[in-house]
């Protein structure tokens, strides 16, 4: 399977010129062999550093191709972070012209921060079907405690080879799988901020990321069963999430409330005496159904009058002591141009049919659990080692972890009953 995402470039029905940077991804058996005639193809020449951790360099049907550097990570506590940067960088040879991503999630973030910071371009190669950011511009990174976006570089081309993805554990596909089931809560945020807002929102990038969940919800029972096919399905609609974000700029068609969620239990504020080493999916799995349950629930509401108050943002005396002073400047920085600043009640009220429609498409919480229990992924906070007595408090504060207008910010202009 082959996307020619080349052809994404130019003008487009929504009225916008869109840039792809990628190319073309190739997903098949046995592509990472052909690494070395996809470089020719795209002019990438000179000396390569070819970065993975030590896991993967040992994962079964791996292809180790050929390299003026190599540079293998300790897998232990190794994370998307400045220490990961910081070891790729001190390692890094000066006269590297491209560098090369063999791994998963962890090992792209890091290898395109620091091709960026190079000025270099970099090629994916993605070893598990783990997370849709293989594409991504930007390095999704937890910086000194704070989950943030940082500044990367996408691809010139994708190697996805499913003789070595099909190999990687299973929960990593599970993760992968439930990456792309955020997409169902992401998209009803995009579409609730252009209800509410004319929020700039295309449907040529809208219908890619609903291709990409149709794409796995169709093939994610066979992964369990090792099914080539669901394999190569789950890759294809990561990758196509990825670059339905490339063609966006930005990571809103992709990530909503529930990756909110996600965030906020990566980046362990003050007020969460607990760790969780649940994958990213994962996570953000979880926070797919509570985020329906939540949403559901907000749907019920018929008229939203009664209810509805001028917005605010959680005020300083409550964020400060929930995310602890490590934490808190940076989401008082987040937040500086709040981006529901503007939004009045009448609006909300306006707009409250259309987002009771757009609940609608969201699977119902019952749906989204038992199709995870079908396919063996986590479900719930629980699983994902997280108290489920703090969901009350992941639900009010996750929305302040990005300044994105999502359906969980809304509520801060509700007096409505809690929604967990």
């Amino acid at each position: 399977m082959i996307i020619d995402s080349a052809k994404l470039n130019g003008p487009c029905s929504c009225g916008r010129s869109h840039e792809m940077i990628t190319k073309e991804a190739i997903i098949e058996p046995g592509c990472l062999k052909k690494l070395d005639l996809y470089t020719d193809k795209y002019g990438l020449t000179g000396k390569r550093a070819v970065i993975y951790d030590e896991n993967t360099y040992h994962a079964i049907n791996i292809i180790h191709p050929a390299a003026d550097q190599e540079i293998i990570l300790d897998p232990s506590n190794l994370h998307a972070n400045e220490i990961a940067v910081g070891k790729v960088m001190e390692q890094l040879e000066e006269n590297i012209d491209y560098l090369v991503a063999i791994g998963s999630g962890t090992i792209h973030d890091t290898t395109r921060y620091c091709a960026n910071d190079r000025k270099i371009p970099f090629v994916s190669c993605p070893t598990a079907a783990s997370v849709d950011g293989f594409c991504s511009t930007v390095s999704a990174m937890t910086w000194k405690g704070y989950k943030k976006t940082m500044p990367g570089v996408a691809p010139v081309f994708v190697l996805a080879d499913i003789d070595i993805i099909k190999e990687a554990p299973l929960y990593l596909a599970l993760s992968g799988a439930g990456d792309i089931f955020g997409k169902y809560t992401a998209l009803a945020d995009w579409n609730a901020g252009h209800a509410i807002t004319g929020e700039y929102l295309c449907p040529v990038i809208e219908g890619m990321t609903r291709d990409a969940v149709d794409a796995v919800r169709s093939c994610c029972t066979g992964l369990a069963e090792g099914d080539e096919n669901a394999f190569e399905q789950l890759t294809y609609g990561l990758i196509l999430s990825g670059l339905a974000m490339q063609l966006m700029g930005n990571s809103r068609p992709a990530s909503g409330s529930e990756h909110h969620v996600s965030h906020l239990i990566e980046m362990q504020p003050a007020a969460f005496p607990f760790h969780s080493d649940a994958l990213h999916g994962e996570k953000v799995g979880v926070g797919t159904i509570l985020i329906s349950r939540a949403c559901h629930k907000l749907a019920e509401i018929e008229d939203i009058t009664p209810y509805v108050h001028p917005y605010s943002m959680i005020p300083a005396s409550q964020l400060e002591p929930f995310y602890g002073p490590a934490l808190y400047p940076s989401i008082v920085e987040e937040n500086k141009k709040d981006c529901m600043e503007g939004v009045t009640p009448e609006m909300l009220i306006k707009a409250w049919p259309e987002i009771r429609r757009i609940i609608s498409t969201i699977p119902a919480p019952e749906e989204l659990s038992a199709l995870y229990e079908k396919i063996g992924a986590k479900k719930t906070l629980e699983d994902i080692e997280v108290p489920s007595e703090y969901l009350p408090q992941l639900l009010k504060f996750s929305p302040s972890a990005r300044n994105r207008l999502t359906l969980m910010r809304v509520c801060w202009m509700l007096d409505i009953p809690e929604l967990s």
